[in-house]
């Protein structure tokens, strides 16, 4: 059996399956609590059947993996042959998903690092992918963490939404609080700050705000060598059509992913959702 650093993330990392399963990346599922039902993200809830429950205005809640759920996971990868582990997650801010990681870190059979990366969506699955590149490159658990920070602090995320609502409900607005109740109909350009959702922009139209998001996010990728991800709620045509503006505008893009985010995010954020995460390689 094959000693090796293994990488553990979260289903808010949104990386393709195949990816995944190319590099060996563990995801543990958050929860999404519909109605009276605890459904996992990825395996038991479709973005489509939640874009459906939030028109509606059913209760849609979210909740974090338990500790217990974690420690399943690490002791499963200890017996697989990890002889160490590299767990990669959304902001501590946004979720308690870190929490129950370090928890469980403290009686793995192996070392865990548990890295609260500040991120969120592919953000975090760019992060989660170079851990695994630096692993697979011989790295030890030290060396992918600190490929992972790296990756992280560099990698920015802007998106539109078309209501604060479901953000307002979830607690999860941070400064863009103010915009609430406002006579003034906003399209607010959102962004991660500090691990923090903070309002960027205003923008009047749904329209400006989407140019706008474009812009910056070229602006942000500017000639380096950059992956970028387009995410989105139940707004493919959009999506598809700002990441071939993308494709054309970007000289130094690498990589492109386009994806609907899945249930935790798209709780929050709700249909209409479009965002792009820049991230230098």
């Amino acid at each position: 059996m094959s000693r090796h650093v293994a990488i553990v993330t979260d289903s808010t990392a949104y990386l393709p399956p195949r990816t995944m399963e190319r590099h060996g990346i563990t995801t543990v599922p958050l929860t999404v609590v519909l109605g009276d039902q605890a459904l996992e993200e990825g395996t038991e809830i479709s973005t489509r059947s939640l874009a459906q429950a939030l028109q509606k205005r059913r209760s849609v809640t979210t909740s974090r993996p338990s500790p217990q759920v974690f420690a399943e996971t690490y002791r499963g990868l200890a017996d697989s042959g990890a002889s160490g582990i590299v767990s990669l997650h959304l902001s501590a801010e946004l979720s308690g998903t870190y929490d129950a990681a370090v928890l469980a870190a403290r009686e793995a059979p192996v070392p865990v690092r548990v890295v609260d990366t500040g991120v969120i969506a592919m953000a975090l699955g760019f992060c989660a992918l170079t851990a695994a590149e630096t692993a697979e490159a011989g790295g030890t658990v030290d060396e992918a963490v600190t490929a992972a920070e790296k990756r992280a602090a560099g990698t920015s995320a802007v998106f539109y939404v078309d209501t604060l609502d479901y953000l307002r409900r979830g607690g999860r607005i941070g400064a863009a609080q103010k915009l609430l109740g406002s006579a003034l109909a906003v399209k607010p350009l959102l962004q991660l700050d500090d691990g923090r959702i903070e309002l960027l922009e205003k923008v009047r139209t749904a329209s400006r705000a989407i140019a706008r998001l474009e812009e910056l996010t070229v602006e942000r990728a500017g000639n380096a060598e950059v992956d970028i991800a387009v995410h989105h709620l139940d707004a493919a045509d959009g999506a598809a059509a700002l990441a071939d503006r993308l494709r054309a505008r970007v000289p130094g893009l690498a990589d492109l992913h386009v994806s609907e985010v899945g249930a935790v995010i798209g709780a929050h954020t709700g249909p209409g959702l479009l965002g792009a995460v820049v991230s230098p390689r």
